[in-house]
């Protein structure tokens, strides 16, 4: 069973072992290097508990953590509806290419409606792929795959409001 869990403060060293892990698996993509205690460190960590419009989520399967999401609110549009973005999205190895992260991506959206952008960075092909076989099938193929002069590289755009 897959089950996605907020993520309370304090859980918050959890969270941030989870990030060194991603951090990592990303720094074929990415880069950044590690600091002088080994370590990424995920600057925007505090802001979770701390900003309006962030949202921190474990994904477990079968009760076991498997990966997180982190989703914020980045504004809204002229007709006033929430425009939501995953800030950063995790699935370790052992759990991947097995639906699991389809299934954590849906119950993400499910419980933000409105407007959402999920950007992938230019090199990251594997994310990429994923996003848009996701969106494709969550949207029944009714997205938008845009550029954004701020980002390097695809966004997938579209709105579940009615959805």
């Amino acid at each position: 069973m897959i089950t996605i869990q907020i993520v309370g403060y304090d859980n918050k060293s959890t969270l941030r072992n989870l990030l060194e892990l991603y951090r990592y698996d990303f720094s074929e993509f990415d880069p950044e290097d590690v600091n002088e205690n080994g370590l990424y460190d995920y600057m925007y960590l505090d802001h979770y508990w701390t900003d309006e419009g962030r949202y921190p989520f474990f994904i477990r399967v079968d009760g076991k953590l498997a990966g997180f999401a982190l989703v914020r609110m980045i504004g809204t549009n002229e007709h006033s509806q929430p425009i939501y973005s995953v800030a950063e999205f995790f699935i370790m190895k052992k759990y991947r290419k097995r639906g699991i992260g389809i299934i954590a991506s849906y119950e993400i959206f499910n419980q933000f409606r409105g407007i959402w952008k999920v950007a992938q960075i230019e090199n990251n092909i594997p994310a990429q792929i994923f996003w848009r076989k996701a969106i494709e099938r969550y949207t029944s193929n009714n997205f938008q795959e845009v550029r954004e002069d701020e980002w390097d590289g695809p966004i997938q755009t579209f709105s579940n409001a009615t959805h």
